[in-house]
């Protein structure tokens, strides 16, 4: 038997007039999620505790099997351990976006978080521009290491864990009141706009209309983690396939196989059937049992506030990873139980994540139902099927 689960990362979302009153997920047109929910199962699952802040961390730990109540160490640990960084007990992470700001006002604390992304900048001019920043801002105490697009990190010898704020939670507010406290963090963010406004690359973003990565942005700080063994835990061999650093990191203090595929860059334009081929060789070839299979479109189609490149993100992951995901393991001859949900909502409305209850699709190659269900919020809901601890999903698709 395999298990497959596929997070469409964000894709709930809230009924919204410019889609007929629908959400994005019932809007989208999905004839392969449909035709597996009218073959299996949908309901409801909540991801995230009670009390926890609903970010694509504390969910997709949940629905790994891991409570974030025990569990979760902050965001940017998790982070660190995908690019390597060896981190001491001592240790702060935090991660640094690079942001969007606006630039018409003079000082600092009076700009506006334009673009939490910058555009979804690229790895290569990223990294160009962490660079510069390091050259300049880096010091004994302070690491700053490269990540994937726009997110990055900061490390923090003998740093202090504290509440920062993340950046797409603040999309077009005045900053001020949510720059850190600690003056060298805060200091550090004020000095990045410095380097990285007049940047060549930046200059070349602007002339071609796209935004400019201009300023640093410090959140998500937390310590070193300590998750125990996805095998252990399940009794499965797991791989983790995604473009994201924070769902590489939760793969490798899983100790689950992580895979790189060419393209994958957590956007809207990823290599999707990429995707759904690794998925495939390492269930069928290298006969792993489980394999994760996450994708970021939906969530910053959320985070962009656009409702149509939602439903384009979410018809893409339909059409060009549940498709031939589905296709090749029914080729292979295997059993499979197969999970398709979100992490959290990230409502078009509010551009940032709620903790509300998502839907879940559960198939099962060997009992195959007549339903007429379609997968989407509404339909679940009314199924009556409600699983109150996310943590608990993983138990539930492996039959434990």
């Amino acid at each position: 038997m395999k298990y497959v689960i596929v997070l469409g990362d964000g894709m709930a979302d809230c009924p919204l007039e410019e889609l007929q009153g629908m959400t994005p997920l019932e809007y989208a047109k999905t004839p392969n999620m449909d035709k597996l929910a009218a073959a299996g199962e949908i309901g409801m699952v909540h991801t995230i505790p009670e009390g926890m802040s609903p970010g694509s961390d504390t969910a997709n730990l949940s629905v790994l099997g891991y409570d974030p109540k025990i569990y979760y160490s902050g965001r940017s640990p998790l982070e660190a351990l995908s690019i390597g960084v060896d981190m001491k007990a001592t240790d702060v992470s935090l991660r640094c976006n690079l942001v969007t700001l606006s630039e018409e006002q003079e000082n600092y604390e009076d700009r506006k978080i334009v673009d939490h992304s910058a555009g979804e900048i690229s790895t290569s001019d990223a990294a160009i521009l962490l660079e510069a920043v390091k050259q300049e801002l880096e010091t004994e105490g302070y690491k700053f290491y490269a990540g994937t697009s726009y997110r990055h990190l900061l490390l923090w010898e003998q740093g202090k864990v504290m509440e920062l704020t993340p950046p797409h939670d603040v999309l077009g507010q005045t900053i001020g009141q949510y720059l850190p406290k600690d003056d060298t963090l805060r200091e550090m963010m004020k000095r990045s706009y410095e380097i990285l406004s007049s940047h060549p690359i930046n200059t070349e973003r602007k002339r071609q209309g796209f935004n400019p990565a201009n300023s640093c942005w410090f959140w998500g700080a937390g310590t070193r983690p300590a998750l125990s063994s996805f095998q252990e835990k399940t009794g499965l061999r797991g791989a983790m396939v995604s473009a994201v650093d924070l769902l590489k990191g939760i793969a490798v203090g899983a100790s689950m196989k992580t895979i790189f595929v060419e393209g994958a860059n957590g956007g809207l334009n990823t290599n999707y059937e990429g995707k759904a081929q690794a998925a495939i060789d390492v269930l069928t070839q290298e006969n792993y049992d489980f394999v994760y299979v996450h994708v970021e479109a939906p969530d910053e189609m959320g985070h962009q506030g656009s409702a149509e490149k939602k439903v384009q993100a979410i018809q893409y992951l339909d059409e060009r990873v549940i498709a031939p995901l589905k296709a090749g393991l029914e080729q292979s001859g295997e059993e499979f139980r197969m999970l398709v949900m979100p992490d959290h909502p990230t409502p078009v409305s509010i551009r940032t994540h709620t903790g509300d209850d998502v839907p879940y699709l559960l198939y099962d190659s060997r009992k195959v139902q007549q339903n007429t269900w379609k997968y989407n919020e509404r339909e679940a809901a009314q199924s009556g099927k409600r699983i109150a601890k996310g943590c608990e999903m993983i138990d539930y698709l492996i039959e434990k």
